[in-house]
């Protein structure tokens, strides 16, 4: 695994804390903290060896469905996790971006989120992107509607409008694409992430449930990427 063979961006769904739980005989809330006490260190890992960026689907639009016991216990970890690391990713060059509705976050959700945007805007070293709130369909619409609406107003031709107008009007602007996608817990579905961003990612399964998938998983993943041969819908010779 060297510096040329890593992937520029990653996105990862932290899948199975819950199924890890329940084989622990645990409460779902414990299978949750465990899933971030192994994101800590994926994060300083993936800053150590300069990969560019990092995407985490941390809560869906869907997630809201899930039990009122469950959901408090994850609005109490998203809370507890920036403000307990804030400091050392803002210490390591670490710039966060939430990719999501932050507008539809609890008040003091969305006030932690907004500042440790606004903390680490400045920050160039790992682009660390968190997904809550956040669905890939409704990210695609957002951006329809304000290129729509761009267009109404006089701004722009319709027929100007391209993939790369488009890809400036989501929440990833100004990011490269996904090379890497990894799901954990052996899941084999997107589950809208990152639709558009994934048009041509490598996508990876490993088995393992997230609390467990530690740095030798991780860089078995990154392994595996760099042995890919990636052609774009072409050929390669």
């Amino acid at each position: 695994m060297t510096a040329d063979t890593l992937p520029r961006h990653v996105a990862i769904i932290m899948d199975g804390n819950g199924r890890w739980a329940k084989q622990h005989k645990l409460q779902v809330a414990m299978g949750h903290r465990r899933g971030v006490e192994a994101l800590r260190a994926i994060i300083r890992e993936s800053s150590d060896l300069g990969i560019e960026a990092l995407s985490l689907y941390a809560f869906s639009t869907e997630n809201w469905r899930r039990s009122p016991q469950e959901l408090e216990a994850l609005m109490g970890l998203l809370l507890e996790y920036f403000t307990s690391e804030i400091d050392e990713l803002d210490e390591k060059n670490v710039r966060i971006r939430i990719l999501g509705d932050k507008d539809g976050m609890p008040p003091r959700q969305r006030e932690a989120l907004k500042s440790a945007e606004k903390r680490t805007q400045g920050n160039t070293g790992l682009k660390l992107n968190i997904a809550v709130n956040y669905g890939g369909r409704a990210e695609i619409c957002r951006a329809a509607r304000s290129l729509a609406d761009k267009a109404a107003k006089g701004l722009i031709r319709p027929e100007e409008i391209t993939e790369e107008s488009l890809a400036d009007e989501l929440y990833t602007a100004g990011l490269p694409d996904v090379d890497l996608l990894i799901r954990t817990s052996g899941e084999m579905r997107l589950s809208n992430f990152l639709l558009y961003q994934c048009a041509y990612a490598e996508f990876l399964f490993p088995e393992t449930l997230w609390p467990d998938f530690g740095l030798e998983d991780y860089h078995a993943a990154l392994s595996a990427f760099g042995k890919r041969e990636r052609r774009f819908g072409g050929r390669n010779a």
